[in-house]
């Protein structure tokens, strides 16, 4: 746990996880130790058309179950506060209203994969005629797939070895997406970024081996949610303020494997402070303020559009307009933060 200030609790965790209830290789116990490893605080484990993990407190770690809904060729959804298993549909409407109506929301999951890959991996995406309630705007394992290039055992062996290298940034078609859903809707159309962690038994060669183990993934993309009091003890009372800080956009998105800290990003005007996914007003003393500690470059997108950057450690910016505004992060031209929005109204 990082305590920014008194008021404000910062928790990091990991979305989007398979175990050997699809097609992971881990149980419970041991993705939660691997978590715990890792410095999260919380996961959720998002299986295939699943939907009995049994949640609770694995080693320290909050456990929390989803449900991927996971048609054959496209529109992955991944469902969070259900109560039941919702099955696959051809129509993904049928799903994402079925989620709905058992008071869950879901995030339309990789839904940007590259058409034209250098590997058999089908791309799975998202038909974008149809809304879901949130995006994952980076999935660690779909970007990975979209640059392996198995053409020869020279190019199959980089992207293993070197699989970092892969791994550039959040894809512009999703983020374009986002902030365009974002743009119809007065509330805040929430992102998040998910590891897609399977930890993969390799069993052909002589000794099996396991592609990508839970904690090296773990260490990739984090979602970082703020909350205004300490995670509850209690797990009921913990995974409500986990899931309805996801749902709310009180997260921000980060990749550990650039840089290991969780970045600052709040505004304010003269009588509060907001953070990712809530509302305050602007007055002539409203300012967006933004510390990495390491010299980045930071944007500042407002609507949709890049309203200002500079190449800083910090940014300290007077706001002038009312609308969404979101920063993004980059370090040595890699993607390492991406915010959910914060509206000035």
């Amino acid at each position: 746990m990082e305590n920014n200030n008194l008021k404000n609790f910062k928790y990091k965790g990991v979305i989007h996880i398979h175990s050997l209830n699809s097609d992971g290789s881990g149980d419970i116990e041991g993705i939660s130790k691997a978590a715990k490893k890792a410095g999260l605080s919380w996961i959720i484990v998002t299986d295939h058309n699943y939907f009995d993990t049994q949640e609770g407190i694995y080693n320290d770690v909050y456990v929390i179950k989803g449900e991927e809904i996971s048609p054959k060729n496209e529109n992955h959804y991944i469902a969070l506060n259900i109560n039941n298993k919702i099955e696959p549909n051809e129509n993904p409407q049928i799903y994402i209203d079925e989620v709905r109506k058992q008071n869950g929301f879901g995030f339309a999951v990789h839904p940007d994969e590259f058409k034209e890959r250098n590997n058999k991996y089908p791309p799975i995406n998202w038909n974008k005629n149809f809304t879901p309630d949130g995006i994952e705007i980076w999935n660690w394992f779909s970007c990975w797939g979209d640059k392996l290039n198995s053409k020869n055992i020279f190019t199959l062996a980089f992207s293993y070895l070197f699989k970092h290298r892969l791994i550039s940034k959040a894809p512009q078609k999703s983020l374009q997406w986002w902030d365009e859903l974002n743009s119809k809707k007065q509330a805040i159309i929430p992102a998040i970024g998910g590891v897609d962690a399977h930890a993969l038994k390799v069993k052909k060669y002589f000794l099996p081996f396991i592609i990508f183990p839970y904690k090296s993934m773990f260490k990739t993309i984090n979602n970082v949610i703020t909350l205004k009091e300490p995670l509850s003890d209690d797990f009921k009372i913990a995974k409500e303020q986990i899931i309805n800080a996801i749902k709310n956009g009180n997260n921000t998105i980060i990749n550990r494997h650039i840089l290991n800290v969780i970045p600052n990003i709040e505004i304010s005007n003269s009588l509060k402070t907001a953070h990712c996914g809530e509302i305050l007003n602007l007055d002539k003393k409203t300012y967006l303020k933004v510390n990495v500690n390491k010299k980045a470059l930071i944007k500042v997108i407002l609507n949709g559009r890049e309203l200002y950057k500079c190449v800083a450690k910090k940014c300290d910016l007077l706001l002038t307009q009312i609308g969404k505004y979101r920063v993004e992060i980059h370090i040595n031209n890699k993607g390492f933060a991406y915010s959910n929005p914060i509206i000035v109204i």
